[in-house]
């Protein structure tokens, strides 16, 4: 089991240092449920409360929030007690399960697909015609990575993904348990006999760019023609939908079940909100924010903040909100 004194834990995160303890840290826990080994932090004034009777015997306070030393327990000020607690959640990471075998002998490989050094194939894999997986790529059973596709070093897929043709994948990426990448956009227009929906075929492809997480259950489908695209260091969570020929810019984050239609375009460092969705043919310029369960319907100029359905500026809204609650009354 990994222990840290507090000194240690202070020296990596470099913060001001108040109080002590003898006590050897085991792990990091939340507030609430922390015990006398733990380190805890505080991020935010409504919790600084709750630090006099808390078991833990260090906190890492964020430095907009005032929380009194107590004897025998230390407390670490620094300028972002999330950032600072990702460090710590670092250091007691217990780390990705080990794949014994750099091929399993369950895993189907093309042999014309041309592996990179210390790959790992899990059991169950297939790797198709014409793959080109770079150094260190992880495939974790039941992976599939279809005919044409690169992969960049160091990308990790977990099972049950699925990865379609000719996809282009950078380096450093993560894909959750059964994200699906590449599959047929949704393309059907009436038919002209009136006998149904004609299928409109998807004959692109999918680009992702470096640092790119996609979570579980998630969707980037392929384009009509050209490609759907998604910036290096996006973070996307579980459950969102991208549709076809959208273009996501650099370091945008898409939070749960939040979706956008097809050919929608985003410019760099855009946030969309959980349940947030985006109409087809859109652009929200780079810096916007999409408030959580709001609907986009026309373009959304850079660094505005938009809520509601259909969403609008955000004061703007949140004026309307306040108006209708005065009419109910």
């Amino acid at each position: 089991m990994k222990t840290y004194t507090v000194e240690e834990i202070n020296n990596i995160l470099e913060g001001e240092l108040i109080g002590s303890t003898e006590k050897k840290i085991e792990g990091p826990e939340q507030l609430e449920k922390a015990q006398e080994n733990h380190i805890t932090f505080i991020g935010n004034s409504k919790y600084s409360k709750l630090w006099a009777d808390a078991k833990a015997c260090v906190a890492i306070v964020d430095k907009k929030v005032k929380v009194e030393s107590q004897e025998g327990r230390a407390i670490i000020i620094v300028n972002n007690a999330d950032l600072a607690m990702a460090k710590v959640l670092e250091l007691f990471d217990p780390g990705y399960p080990v794949l014994d075998e750099e091929i399993h002998q369950t895993a189907v490989v093309h042999e014309t697909a041309i592996l990179g050094k210390s790959c790992k194939i899990g059991a169950n894999c297939y790797v198709g015609k014409n793959v080109v997986l770079g150094n260190g790529v992880v495939m974790y059973p039941n992976v599939t990575v279809m005919d044409d596709t690169t992969i960049g070093d160091g990308t990790i897929m977990w099972s049950g993904t699925v990865i379609r043709e000719r996809t282009e994948i950078g380096a450093g990426c993560i894909f959750h348990i059964n994200s699906s990448i590449g599959a047929d956009g949704f393309g059907f227009r009436p038919r002209e006999d009136g006998m149904g929906l004609a299928k409109i075929p998807q004959i692109g492809n999918v680009v992702i760019g470096n640092g790119v997480e996609i979570g579980a259950n998630s969707s980037v489908d392929r384009g009509k023609f050209s490609s759907t695209i998604i910036g290096d260091g996006c973070k996307i969570d579980n459950m969102v939908q991208i549709g076809h020929n959208s273009v996501m810019g650099r370091s945008c984050i898409m939070a749960g079940a939040s979706g956008l239609a097809g050919s929608v375009t985003l410019g760099d460092g855009v946030i969309i909100g959980g349940s947030a969705s985006i109409k087809d043919h859109t652009t929200i310029h780079s810096g916007a924010t999409v408030g959580a369960g709001s609907g986009v319907i026309a373009d959304v100029k850079a660094g505005t903040t938009v809520l509601g359905y259909p969403a609008q500026e955000a004061r703007q809204m949140l004026k309307q909100w306040v108006a209708m609650r005065k009419l109910a009354r």
